[in-house]
């Protein structure tokens, strides 16, 4: 059985944990393939809700097994911490699996995540300061400390004491901060060895055996694509690869396993952190979308810069991650505007630019171009299929598919698990 991938397919945040929990009762395993606690998911089950940040959303399904893949960054502690959350609340989570070859985020990346962003001020990325951009940094200068080295504590302070060798001069020389000690780290470092033990696994084998096997396997991005760091809008993005070609090498499976790419996408746009967002409403009515959507994140509680939908980000997301389907979220959150305004190309300079700019510069300059549909006043929370959404609301579906080039297979119209209309089966 193939694999699928869902993925954000605007700046992160479009509701992947309501999509991925729905396909969770039909997927044998969920794979988190890139980022770390640096996002969220948030999944409403009846009067329940959850924030996930590092645990794939599918361990709320009983029959479903969760896998944190190589390409996530971890940190041992926020890990524990959200599985203890989970037990006290009945789930269970001994069926977690956590890659051998994902790189652990270290007590040295959090403090130099702070420190530089300070330092940075008006140039500021919009960082979490959660040490994800650090050790990512360190992955690819090979001197990075990975899950497996846990179980070798004659490895793990070796590549530590290695590591802090430069990170506390940097640290104390440049930065004026605190040096930090080996042998502090390697004992809270090896106490999280003995609780994940059990759980750390060849998950690269383990998926590639249950495809053959016939399973049903789904890979769940955090962020979204216009915060790949290829593919986003750099550098006010993310560490990692959010996008679907990311899916293969951070879950350790071949490219040719995927057969579809969901992209999840809000009917309207937001975004967290620095950076440009042609769309953004700075004003009343993007106070109102935010109130009435709860755009807050989910990890940091940061109120959410908000705006309408933008077609042009949507066509090239769909180029990009070379989408078959599109999840349409909180479709009901527009629900009481007169109008609603679609940006359908970009003014740069003069120039009408139907495409994402091709440099930054342009990107920053772009003027959304909007056409605007016919609003409706009718509360589609209830609705149980697309007939029953008002015409205007249906129109205004039917115009954001053509526009963005992939059929809208799901469309949200509420937070709970059962507010999801369905009109082309995404399995």
């Amino acid at each position: 059985m193939p694999a699928l991938v869902l993925i954000g397919a605007q700046w992160g945040d479009e509701g992947k944990g309501k999509a991925t929990d729905l396909l969770g009762g039909a997927v044998d395993y969920v794979v988190r393939y890139q980022g770390g606690n640096n996002a969220g998911h948030t999944v409403v089950i009846g009067a329940e809700k959850y924030a996930l940040h590092l645990i794939p959303s599918g361990i709320l399904r009983p029959d479903c097994v969760p896998v944190i893949g190589n390409g996530v960054v971890i940190d041992p502690g926020v890990l524990l911490a959200e599985m203890a959350g989970l037990r006290a609340r009945g789930i269970d989570t001994s069926r977690l699996l956590i890659s051998a070859s994902a790189h652990l985020i270290m007590p040295h990346h959090r403090a130099l995540d702070r420190v530089t962003e300070r330092y940075l001020g008006k140039a500021r990325i919009g960082t979490t300061g959660r040490g994800i951009g650090p050790a990512y940094g360190d992955k690819v200068a090979r001197t990075g400390i990975r899950v497996q080295d846990l179980l070798d504590p004659g490895i793990l302070r070796q590549k530590l004491e290695l590591a802090l060798r430069e990170k506390n001069q940097v640290l104390a020389k440049v930065y004026n901060r605190r040096k930090i000690e080996v042998d502090a780290v390697v004992a809270e470092y090896l106490d999280y060895a003995s609780q994940l033990g059990p759980h750390i696994a060849d998950t690269g084998l383990v998926l590639d055996t249950a495809l053959r096997a016939g399973k049903v396997v789904l890979l769940e991005g955090s962020q979204g694509t216009l915060l790949d760091v290829d593919h986003g809008t750099y550098p006010f993005v993310t560490s990692s690869n959010p996008t679907a070609g990311g899916a293969a090498t951070g879950a350790g499976i071949g490219p040719t396993r995927i057969s579809r790419v969901i992209g999840i996408i809000k009917a309207y746009t937001t975004r967290v952190g620095s950076g440009p967002f042609p769309t953004e409403l700075d004003d009343k009515v993007g106070d109102e979308l935010r109130r009435i959507g709860g755009e807050f994140g989910v990890t940091t509680g940061r109120a959410r810069r908000t705006g309408w939908y933008d077609a042009v980000i949507a066509r090239y997301a769909v180029r990009v991650n070379g989408l078959t389907d599109l999840f349409l979220t909180k479709l009901d959150v527009l629900s009481g505007f007169d109008t609603v305004p679609v940006c359908v190309a970009y003014d740069v300079g003069g120039t009408r630019m139907a495409e994402m700019p091709m440099t930054q510069t342009e990107f920053h300059h772009a003027k959304p171009i909007y056409e605007e549909f016919p609003g409706w006043h009718e509360d589609i929370s209830e609705a149980t299929s697309f007939d029953q959404l008002p015409p205007e609301a249906r129109d205004y579906v039917r115009a954001l598919e053509e526009m963005s080039g992939a059929p809208i297979s799901a469309i949200g119209v509420g937070p709970g698990r059962d507010q999801t209309l369905v009109l082309r089966d995404l399995l």
